[in-house]
């Protein structure tokens, strides 16, 4: 089923809402990067002039023709992209999002693989590539995709998802991907947090179909964690001896617990504050099946 919205509010730089008036960031692809920071050799992959504000950025189309926030592609590498204003979320610093990404190009094996980040220390942090770009991150949480086996912070696996916090990628909470990270095949993952039960959970799938049950958990703090409920969210990707071409189909983002069915089915334009739709101009957009 397609659908089309109008959006009442585009922001190319940025706009962010209270709890009461919920944020919501909405790329269906990623034909422009306007509302992001780009950093490290993601800015040079994309051609971003100056410091790597989005909107200078230019698109990158992968082999099967999508617009795409290609993190890296090739060995020694790390990037990021993050929101460019820091979004509010909840009180209880609850969100919900989804995003759809692919692993392709693998070189010598592949690795190491990308982590979804919410961090408070500023929308141009990134770490190296042997940390997956998240390494060192404080007040952070992040969530790894991680085709790379660095020994027992990985849990011996070269195919895994784990739960990670305030920069360090010895997993708190890790267990084997049911897919193969690598396989070219596109994923779709699904992240909420409820603050108001501590609970963060993770889906995982190989089609657009939200899993009933999760396939990770973990309860923690993240208003403790985070220091702050005004959070940059995005991405971070790093490579070393082996590497890939790491990138992001299409994202969602809500700084509310408010989990998502299918990227693109948003809630009342009225409570949202739209940071981004792969576009340039306030008008209807129609949602891109991948």
């Amino acid at each position: 089923m397609k659908r089309s919205i109008f959006a009442l509010a585009l922001a190319v730089s940025g706009i962010t809402g209270s709890a009461a008036n919920a944020t919501t960031i909405l790329y269906n692809d990623f034909s422009s990067l306007a509302g992001l920071q780009v950093n490290g050799v993601t800015k040079s992959i994309h051609g971003c002039a100056g410091s790597g504000d989005g909107s200078t950025c230019g698109a990158v189309t992968d082999f099967a023709g999508n617009k795409v926030l290609r993190l890296t592609n090739n060995l020694s590498q790390s990037g990021s992209a993050f929101s460019t204003a820091a979004v509010s979320l909840a009180s209880d610093a609850s969100f919900s999002t989804s995003f759809r990404f692919r692993f392709s190009d693998i070189q010598n094996t592949g690795a190491d693989g990308i982590v979804f980040v919410v961090q408070t220390v500023s929308n141009t942090a990134g770490g190296s590539g042997g940390g997956i770009g998240y390494a060192g991150l404080g007040n952070s949480v992040g969530i790894e995709f991680d085709n790379w086996n660095n020994g027992g912070g990985d849990g011996n696996s070269d195919n895994h998802v784990g739960i990670d916090l305030n920069g360090s990628v010895s997993s708190v909470a890790l267990t084997n991907s049911p897919y193969v990270l690598d396989s070219g095949v596109p994923l779709t993952a699904w992240i909420d947090y409820n603050g108001a039960t501590d609970l963060l959970e993770v889906r995982l799938s190989n089609n657009n179909t939200r899993p009933v049950a999760a396939l990770l958990s973990y309860t923690v703090d993240l208003v403790t964690t985070l220091g702050v409920t005004d959070a940059f969210v995005g991405f971070t990707s790093g490579t070393g001896a082996a590497g890939a071409d790491h990138d992001i189909l299409a994202w969602q983002f809500n700084s509310t617990f408010n989990p998502i069915n299918e990227i693109g089915d948003v809630p009342a334009p009225g409570a949202l504050a739209l940071l981004g739709l792969g576009m340039l101009g306030v008008g209807a957009f129609r949602r891109k099946r991948i």
